[in-house]
C-alpha cells in the first residue's frame, strides 16, 4: 500500500463508523411521540426486611427497545431486561426478562431465568423479583421497581444518559 493511500483509507474507515452513529431516537420524527420513560429502583432486601443496598435508574427508550440493568454482587449477577410493548388499544405492557447467575459454596454456580409478561399503566409502580418472590430461609431477596411514563422532555435526562441517585449501603 502506497504511503497516499494509508490516510485515504483511514478517512474512508472513520467517515464509515461516523455514518453508523444511531441519531438520538428523540430526534428523529415521530419517534419522540413515542418515548416511553422507564423509572428503576433496585433494592436488596436481608432476611430481617432491611434494605442492605439500593440503586435508581431512569432510562429513556420507545416500546419494543429493552432497557438493561445489571446487578454485580460478591456471588450474585443479574442480568434484568425490561421492554415496553404498545398494544394497538393503547393499553401498555412490560416484557421482563432475568437471568441470574449465583455462585454457593455448598451448590457451585447456579443459573436461574425468568420471564414475565407484566401489564402497566403510565405511572403505576410494579415489582419484579428476579430471584423469585420466595427465597430460602436466609436468603436476601432481590426486588425491582418498576414505573413507566410518557417521555417529557422537560423533567426527564437526554437519550443516553442515565439519572443515578448514587448507590446506596446502609
Amino acid at each position: 500500500m502506497g504511503p497516499r493511500l494509508i490516510p485515504a483509507l483511514l478517512i474512508v474507515l472513520t467517515s464509515a463508523g461516523l455514518c453508523a452513529q444511531e441519531a438520538p431516537f428523540t430526534e428523529v420524527p415521530g419517534l419522540k411521540e413515542k418515548a416511553l420513560i422507564l423509572e428503576i429502583v433496585a433494592r436488596v432486601i436481608e432476611r430481617n426486611e432491611t434494605e442492605a443496598w439500593s440503586t435508581e435508574n431512569t432510562k429513556v427508550t420507545i416500546p419494543g427497545r429493552a432497557v438493561i440493568l445489571k446487578l454485580v454482587g460478591k456471588n450474585v449477577i443479574v442480568l434484568a431486561q425490561f421492554t415496553p410493548y404498545q398494544r394497538e388499544d393503547g393499553k401498555t405492557f412490560l416484557v421482563a426478562q432475568g437471568q441470574v447467575w449465583i455462585d454457593t459454596p455448598q451448590q457451585g454456580l447456579k443459573y436461574q431465568s425468568t420471564i414475565q409478561t407484566i401489564p402497566i399503566n403510565y405511572g403505576e409502580q410494579v415489582l419484579f423479583f428476579p430471584l423469585g418472590n420466595q427465597t430460602k430461609e436466609g436468603q436476601a431477596q432481590i426486588e425491582i421497581q418498576l414505573e413507566l411514563r410518557p417521555f417529557d422532555k422537560k423533567n426527564t435526562p437526554q437519550e443516553g444518559q442515565d439519572t443515578k441517585s448514587g448507590d446506596t449501603n446502609k
